[in-house]
């Protein structure tokens, strides 16, 4: 404890570093009054249907990405999510598309210029998503509860006034928060677009913490223990999400030694750690993304074939539903990777350095051998990750509440442990830096590996 107190002393000390936390609480502040603020034209004493769909299923797990601004019919109300729907195609792109390879070689510019272009498709994904939601709205509440002053107003449809001016309202709302998250990149602390996603989550979490305890009390008999282990059996699964975010496979490089004038270099034995998991978190978050897209198809859906495909792959407690989102994950885990991790890179940077793998020989072979091994760890870590996915539907089958339920594992458990860990590293690397003492005794935080959103 006074190593804590001490910690944050030496925080409120750095002033670059106390500002940029107030900047990134200044912004968080800003995105959650933005979610109660409702599309003009909307009662909001008259949610109640909304609410209730979004009690549960996928549009409950979209409702918490957004921190409730969903099923408030906030302007904020779709959230991020577009924005990764985008990025998930560009990166997608980087892979079939010369040009976009160039780009991601160009280094700075390249990067500007593929940003804007996720931001022009954000906004093409947003026009279809936009009026998917008002259709979906206009459906769920009543007549009088578009436009409850105005009674003169009758059309409700995507074409009306409402309509149009809705989706303008939901389409700057998408991208006012896309420029929120980047702030925060830029001046705050942590990955902005992360962050906001792990903060839509945990605003969740106390009503989905209160609503299990209340439907274990009103149990007979035993409602409590249930509650209790329940507890633990969600720090359990914390703690081993953490393992997985921070698990490493350490490679043994053997340095020549080499003298410089009169200093000496080389001539030790150095590691190499290989994450398990060197994709972080975003795998399970571009597959969500990605499941979201039925959500999209069952608005405009008119057969009973799209009807039921749409349906099936929004129930986040199915089968079918489930399956595909380990599969996807598995693959996502795998395509990060390859991103993240350049075995050509590493044995060329370790034959520079005068560095080889003992009993491997250096340039080809020892790329192939980092292959390899990456090949092997990544298996495991993206099985497991797959796993911690689909765990909130496994636990509801013993009856947890569905909204506590995404707690025990899923996309929103990893991204809270992911983005803390990645934030808490950012803090310890400016307290170092400045020859503070870090977080941990160690002095170390293993963070996310690899880019983040």
């Amino acid at each position: 404890m006074k190593k804590f107190i001490e910690t944050l002393r030496n925080i409120f000390k750095i002033e670059d570093l106390r500002n940029r936390i107030a900047f990134t609480l200044g912004i968080v502040l800003l995105y959650r009054l933005g979610s109660y603020v409702v599309l003009p034209g909307v009662d909001p004493d008259m949610l109640d249907a909304l609410q209730q769909q979004t009690s549960s299923g996928l549009l409950g797990l979209l409702n918490m990405f957004s921190g409730g601004a969903f099923s408030n019919a906030s302007i904020f109300a779709l959230g991020i999510m577009p924005y990764i729907s985008a990025s998930i195609v560009v990166q997608l792109l980087g892979m079939a598309i010369p040009y976009f390879q160039r780009l991601q070689k160009e280094g700075e510019s390249g990067r500007k210029k593929i940003n804007q272009i996720t931001r022009y498709l954000t906004v093409i994904i947003l026009i279809f998503q936009s009026p998917a939601y008002i259709a979906n709205l206009v459906g769920q509440l009543p007549p009088e509860a578009i436009y409850p002053f105005n009674p003169n107003v009758t059309s409700h449809s995507i074409l009306s006034f409402f309509g149009l001016s809705s989706i303008i309202m939901l389409t700057a709302g998408s991208m006012f928060v896309m420029w929120l998250g980047e702030k925060i990149t830029d001046k705050g602390i942590g990955n902005g677009i992360s962050l906001i996603i792990m903060i839509g989550i945990i605003a969740r979490l106390p009503f989905a913490l209160f609503a299990e305890f209340i439907s274990r009390m009103e149990e007979q008999g035993g409602g409590l223990v249930v509650f209790v282990i329940e507890i633990i059996l969600l720090v359990g699964v914390v703690l081993l999400t953490i393992l997985l975010v921070q698990g490493t496979r350490r490679i043994p490089v053997q340095y020549a030694k080499r003298i410089v004038g009169n200093k000496q270099y080389g001539g030790v034995r150095q590691y190499i750690p290989l994450k398990v998991n060197a994709a972080g978190v975003m795998p399970i978050i571009f597959a969500q993304a990605i499941m979201f897209l039925p959500l999209t198809v069952a608005q405009y859906a008119q057969s009973e074939t799209l009807s039921g495909f749409a349906s099936t792959f929004t129930n986040i407690n199915g089968l079918w539903y489930n399956f595909v989102f380990f599969l996807m994950i598995v693959i996502f885990t795998y395509f990060y990777t390859a991103i993240t991790v350049n075995p050509n890179q590493m044995a060329e940077d370790m034959k520079k350095n005068g560095g080889f793998i003992p009993g491997v020989k250096p340039g080809r072979r020892t790329a192939e051998f980092i292959d390899t091994v990456m090949s092997r760890i990544t298996f495991p870590g993206s099985m497991f990750l797959g796993f911690v996915a689909i765990m909130p539907a496994i636990v509801s089958l013993f009856g947890v509440n569905q909204q506590f339920a995404q707690f025990y594992g899923g996309t929103s458990l990893l991204i809270l442990v992911g983005v803390v860990l990645d934030t808490l590293q950012q803090i310890e690397s400016h307290l170092l830096m400045r020859h503070y003492d870090g977080l941990t005794k160690s002095g170390r935080i293993k963070g996310r590996s690899g880019g983040g959103m």
